[in-house]
C-alpha cells in the first residue's frame, strides 16, 4: 500500500526487453533498509525490487503491465515518480493507494493558474464514474483531489511543489499518465451492483 505522496523522482538507467521487462532505475532513496522483495510504487505501479545498489534498484515488469501503464513506453532516462510501500506508523498524508493501475489517463491540456497549474485529464468512459468532485485520484502515483467532473474528463489543481518535484512538468499535452481511481470509490460502485 501507498500514500500517493512521491518521496523522488528517479529515472530510468536501463531497460532489458526480453519477454518481461527489466528496469534499472537510478534514485535517491535510501535503499539500505529496503530488501529484496520491497515493494516500491514506480509512476503509480506497485513493482518488486528484485535487485539494488547504492543508488538504483531493478524491478521485472510483465507483460500484462507493459500493456496496462506508460511502463510500455519508457526509455533510457525517462523520468519516474518513486514512493516506497508504507511501513506501520507512517503518515498517511494522500489517500490509500494499492499501485495497481486502473487504466491509461490523458493529458488534455495544462496552465498557468497563479503559481499553480491547472489540469484538465480524459480518462476511459468505463472507470469514468470512479471520478467525483473532491474524490481521490492518482495519477502517476500522484495523489491529487479532483475539482471539477465533465463527463469523462475531469480537473486537478497541482501546486508549485508537485509540479517541480515530479513527473507532471515534463507530461505534455495528449502525453499518457497512469490512473488508479480511488478504492473506496469501486467498492461502493460493487456494491451498488450488487445490490440493485
Amino acid at each position: 500500500m501507498f500514500t500517493g505522496i512521491i518521496q523522488d523522482s528517479g529515472t530510468v538507467q536501463s531497460i532489458e526487453k526480453s519477454g518481461d521487462w527489466r528496469v534499472v532505475i537510478k534514485t535517491g532513496l535510501d535503499l539500505s533498509a529496503t530488501p529484496l522483495g520491497a515493494s516500491i510504487a514506480c509512476s503509480g505501479c506497485c513493482l518488486t525490487v528484485v535487485e539494488k545498489g547504492d543508488d538504483w534498484f531493478s524491478a521485472d515488469v510483465s507483460a500484462e503491465s507493459l500493456s496496462k501503464t506508460v511502463i510500455g513506453q519508457w526509455q533510457d532516462g525517462s523520468p519516474v515518480n518513486l514512493e516506497p510501500s508504507l511501513k506501520l506508523g507512517d503518515e498517511l498524508g494522500g489517500h490509500i493507494v494499492s499501485g495497481h493501475v486502473d487504466g491509461l489517463a490523458v493529458l488534455k491540456s495544462a496552465r498557468k493558474d497563479g503559481d499553480s497549474y491547472r489540469l484538465k485529464v480524459q480518462v476511459p468512459a468505463e472507470l469514468a464514474k470512479f471520478i467525483a468532485p473532491k474524490g481521490s485520484v492518482a495519477l502517476d502515483g500522484i495523489s491529487l483531489t479532483v475539482n471539477e467532473v465533465e463527463g469523462d474528463v475531469f480537473g486537478v489543481n497541482i501546486i508549485p511543489h508537485t509540479w517541480e518535484k515530479t513527473t507532471l512538468s515534463r507530461t505534455e499535452e495528449g502525453g499518457m499518465m497512469n490512473i488508479e481511481i480511488d478504492m473506496l470509490a469501486r467498492y461502493v460502485a460493487r456494491m451498488m451492483e450488487v445490490a440493485a
